[in-house]
């Protein structure tokens, strides 16, 4: 991340993004998928990691790290590129990724419990969650969606209305107003609106 600071000298905290060429894989059709999207690649990846049906069906075109599709607006074919010429500063889009993965952590981290109270007796439950049970449901069972403990993050996070700041096609770099999903160097998709 970054600030940058506008005509006016209204700064602005933007995430610098990566968005290399995409190659168009595969254009599906109703008449013969049933439904329209473009198949894209990104990336490099080694031919040697790569199984011999999906380098049948990438013949011609190279070895794609990764591989997603998307619905299509408009007919594309096969072969073509698609980069960062299509966005313009000023455009609002919508930016998903993988967030960030917190590991296994208690219920004040997770959920935003208060915890108990720092005295009258407490010594090593100020973070416990308390309850789980009781009168809940038939008694003698936990509720089902009761809030515990357990693994944080690595959730698949969607930001909408992120502004582009500037375009930078010798690079293939956008600056996108606030912050995205992802640890750096994650995969991310963006899609305007």
């Amino acid at each position: 991340m970054t600030q940058v600071f506008d005509d006016k000298g209204v700064v602005a905290a933007a995430t610098i993004i990566m968005a290399g060429p995409l190659t168009v894989t595969q254009a599906k059709t109703t008449e013969k998928d049933g439904y329209e999207a473009v198949q894209v690649g990104f990336g490099t990846r080694s031919e040697k990691n790569v199984s011999k049906p999906v380098r049948g069906h990438l013949k011609d075109l190279g070895v794609f790290a990764h591989m997603r599709e998307f619905n299509a607006s408009e007919a594309m074919e096969r072969g073509a590129k698609i980069d960062i010429s299509i966005f313009t500063p000023g455009d609002v889009v919508t930016v998903s990724a993988v967030s960030k993965g917190k590991g296994f952590q208690g219920v004040v981290k997770r959920h935003g419990f208060r915890g108990g109270p720092r005295s009258h007796g407490q010594k090593n439950k100020e973070r416990a969650p308390g309850s789980i049970g009781g009168g809940a449901r038939a008694g003698a069972r936990v509720a089902k969606g009761m809030r515990m403990a357990g693994r944080m993050g690595s959730d698949r996070v969607t930001v909408k209305n992120l502004r582009i700041l500037q375009v930078d096609p010798a690079t293939n770099t956008l600056l996108i107003s606030g912050a995205i999903p992802g640890h750096p160097g994650s995969l991310v998709e963006i899609t305007s609106k």
